[in-house]
């Protein structure tokens, strides 16, 4: 795209700004602050049950996956911070890793744990972790937590995310309420062992890889959870983890009422957890997302800057880089359209009972082409214009497997 036919585009979106009353300015500076956490285990092709095909000169070492990151955040301007995953990425020179990420301009976000694989640890969690029967099962898990807790002081973290694969296939398998009791009282010993300027953020799924039940299927046992730990504790949203049809946005809305919304991780699905580049299949879901979250911080439900934001996506058919790229671009676009909506209209139609008006002013707000409020806000930033295009056109991947080889594959997956 000619830098003219851009300014030409922006020229056009201001004059329609000015007929609404927003100011360009106000707006380019609140896309250009949005940020989103990348996940270290994001950067190397992903997979399925069936297979995962490499497509070489993915990240070999933690090293690496910084500088794919900082690539990233370079190209991009909408990423500063990595979220790490343990035991995939344990660094073995944490001074060296920080320094490294600071060159990069790259923090730490909230760390994960791993308890849905064994790892060669010496009790397996096939029947669970938190959750297990077996008392010594849990106490292994709450010391990996535990663990992990260690390395992220060390990194300069701020939290702990805690997903559970922890269910049963089969009647009779589990015993529902302990099997809730146990990882309630798992969970409670790992928030004590947390910092108190730290925050857990409790993930929660209906299915996979157990399908008759998972211990936390739901926000609502997320959150009961969270109750019992502390103030501390939260629900995290991943937008995979829900039924078909679930009305995502309004579950954001409760959790910013009761001040319960710990982060988000971000994908989209058209099944279930199918782990699709984020505003790939439901756009307009992703749009009345961010119009729930911009209202709940507006009216003082909950603070912005208490919200945590990540991508949580991985597939096998495109280049990570790349699908990260359109991530990036489409969380950017869903939030500067939600940022565009009339509230004062809006409110005043819920009152009023004017269905239809209401929807027209969200409709008007999707509708908008933003394209360019975004590509100038990452201009102004120092990134590039179209950082798709660039990557290509300086063909980054081929010099990715000729410097680290067309069978190199992402370390710790």
């Amino acid at each position: 795209m000619s830098t003219d036919f851009h300014q030409k585009s922006v020229s056009l979106f201001s004059e329609q700004l000015v007929d609404k009353g927003i100011d360009l300015n106000q707006l380019v500076s609140q896309v250009s602050g949005f940020q989103i956490a990348v996940p270290s285990w994001a950067l190397g092709a992903g997979g399925t049950r069936f297979g995962r095909f490499s497509i070489g000169g993915e990240p070999r070492n933690l090293e690496e996956k910084l500088d794919d990151i900082g690539l990233l955040a370079k190209l991009s301007k909408r990423t500063d911070a990595v979220s790490l995953h343990i035991p995939w990425d344990i660094p073995q020179d944490v001074q060296a890793i920080r320094d490294k990420a600071s060159n990069l301009g790259i923090s730490f976000d909230a760390m994960n744990s791993n308890t849905f694989q064994d790892y060669g640890q010496p009790l397996s969690y096939k029947m669970g972790s938190l959750s297990n029967a077996n008392a010594a099962i849990r106490k292994q898990a709450v010391e990996h937590n535990l663990q992990v807790i260690e390395i992220g002081k060390t990194l300069g973290s701020k939290g702990l995310t805690v997903w559970l694969a922890d269910g049963s296939n089969f009647p009779g398998q589990a015993h529902f309420r302990n099997a809730l009791q146990g990882t309630t009282e798992s969970l409670q010993e790992i928030y004590a062992g947390m910092p108190e300027d730290w925050k857990l953020l409790l993930e929660y799924k209906p299915y996979e890889p157990n399908f008759y039940h998972t211990v936390i299927p739901d926000w609502g046992t997320s959150a009961l959870i969270c109750r019992q730990l502390g103030e501390r504790a939260k629900v995290l949203v991943d937008l995979g983890h829900h039924l078909p049809n679930t009305n995502i946005e309004q579950i954001v809305a409760t959790l910013m009422h009761q001040d319960m919304l710990a982060g988000f991780h971000f994908n989209d699905s058209k099944f279930g957890d199918d782990d699709l580049s984020t505003g790939s299949i439901k756009p307009y879901q992703l749009f009345l997302i961010f119009c729930e979250l911009i209202g709940g911080a507006m009216d003082g439900a909950q603070a912005w800057e208490s919200i945590s934001w990540m991508i949580d996506a991985s597939h096998n058919t495109k280049d990570p880089i790349e699908d990260l790229i359109q991530a990036l671009e489409s969380i950017s676009q869903a939030y500067a359209k939600a940022l565009l909506v009339d509230r004062v209209k809006l409110t005043q139609c819920q009152l009023d009972g004017d269905v239809v008006l209401a929807q027209e002013i969200l409709q008007d707000a999707f509708l908008t082409d933003v394209r360019a409020l975004v590509r100038e806000a990452r201009i102004q930033s120092g990134g590039e214009a179209d950082p798709l295009a660039f990557y290509r056109k300086e063909k980054i991947r081929e010099k990715l497997i000729a410097k680290r080889g067309k069978n190199a594959q992402a370390s710790g997956l």
